[in-house]
């Protein structure tokens, strides 16, 4: 089911004609909200220093088992989501990791490969 993540510096209360008509909108579109649609909401109730920390709460981890082909569209997608990946051979010669020891970026990972150091 598809995810939109809705962030709102205001409260639920203050953006309730908004929201109907965001809710219209996809609803023409074919989606409709707890049938063919989640919608993860993050309000921060008029509070400037709080948006940060709501974005970041909404994704928090990806975990993909697709393979080096899916672990590289997520690598390509963002540099800031920790993504943790499971791939057969070598994850440093496929590109996606910089060492074992200390992959570096966002993306960490296991692999099925006997005799990796």
């Amino acid at each position: 089911m598809p995810v939109i993540g809705f962030l709102n510096p205001q409260s639920p209360e203050g953006f309730a004609g908004p929201m109907r008509g965001l809710r219209q909108g996809l609803k023409e579109a074919g989606f409709i909200e707890g049938e063919n649609l989640t919608i993860e909401y993050r309000w921060a109730n008029n509070q400037i220093e709080r948006p940060s920390a709501l974005a970041a709460d909404l994704v928090a981890v990806i975990a993909t088992t697709g393979g080096p082909l899916l672990a590289h569209a997520v690598k390509a997608a963002t540099t800031t989501i920790t993504t943790i990946f499971n791939v057969a051979g070598d994850p440093v010669q496929q590109g996606l990791v910089a060492s074992l020891a200390r992959p570096g970026g966002n993306l960490t990972g296991v692999t099925r490969a006997v005799g990796l150091k």
